[in-house]
């Protein structure tokens, strides 16, 4: 099974990361590719059905497929899974685990127990996935690469929030503008501590390109969240993003 089916998931529903992947050399694109279309799958799983145990064995596919990857075991044909298995070693099997344990939280309607296990949540499902990519590619930073990943995970979480407040899900501990830039100001801390990113994992890094902004933009306006204002211009989003390649940072 082909690469392209991954590209063609990615490119439909995640076209951020999508665009961020097409600037990075062929041989990164055909690691990042599956990876990304699992994330999108799997972020999906929650939502195809109101059932939670329909929802619940969606997810379990997924931890099936990593088992049979992380334990060398026949992989099953699947066009994310077959490219995934060819990309991904027992230890990184292993990190995206905790992504699908972690998408467990989008089947129910109950909110996190405190501000500890959301900032848990962001870790498993953003700078776990960002550091599985880079380590893919060959990078060494964890720390980093989390970081990076942390930053842009809040960002989209932010993003997302009137939509999952739409569908019942409570996604914050605590609502206030306050509290939102809080957040916003603690994960631009986390970007802060990062001052260079290694090239293995750069095409990685990329994904994060608009976190930043994102964020500094909640930190200053934190009404803009609830709203669902938050973001800039397409021509700010593209030349961003070209920036960031060029400067070979987020």
């Amino acid at each position: 099974m082909s690469i392209q089916a991954c590209a063609e998931l990615v490119h439909r529903g995640d076209p951020d990361r999508f665009l961020a992947t097409m600037t990075a050399p062929l041989a990164a694109r055909e690691i990042l590719l599956p990876i990304y279309a699992f994330n999108l799958e799997v972020a999906r799983a929650p939502w195809v059905t109101k059932e939670a145990m329909i929802a619940e064995m969606r997810l379990q596919w997924w931890r099936d497929a990593l088992e049979e990857i992380a334990t060398g075991a026949t992989v099953r044909r699947h066009e994310v899974v077959t490219p995934l298995a060819l990309v991904l070693d027992g230890e990184a099997a292993r990190l995206l685990d905790g992504v699908v344990t972690a998408r467990s939280w989008d089947i129910y309607s109950d909110a996190f127990d405190d501000e500890a296990a959301f900032e848990a949540h962001i870790e498993a499902t953003s700078a776990s996935l960002m550091w599985v990519a880079a380590r893919a590619l060959g990078a060494k930073q964890e720390s980093v690469f989390r970081a990076i990943g942390y930053a842009a995970g809040l960002a989209s979480w932010f993003r997302a929030i009137p939509e999952l407040e739409n569908q019942g899900r409570k996604p914050l501990v605590d609502g206030r503008t306050s509290a939102v830039a809080a957040l916003a100001e603690g994960a631009l801390a986390r970007l802060a501590t990062v001052t260079s990113v290694e090239a293995a994992g750069r095409p990685a890094a990329l994904a994060a390109w608009q976190g930043r902004a994102l964020l500094k933009q909640a930190a200053r306006e934190p009404a803009r969240v609830a709203e669902g204002s938050l973001g800039t211009s397409g021509f700010a989003r593209h030349s961003s993003l070209m920036l960031a390649r060029l400067r070979g940072r987020v």
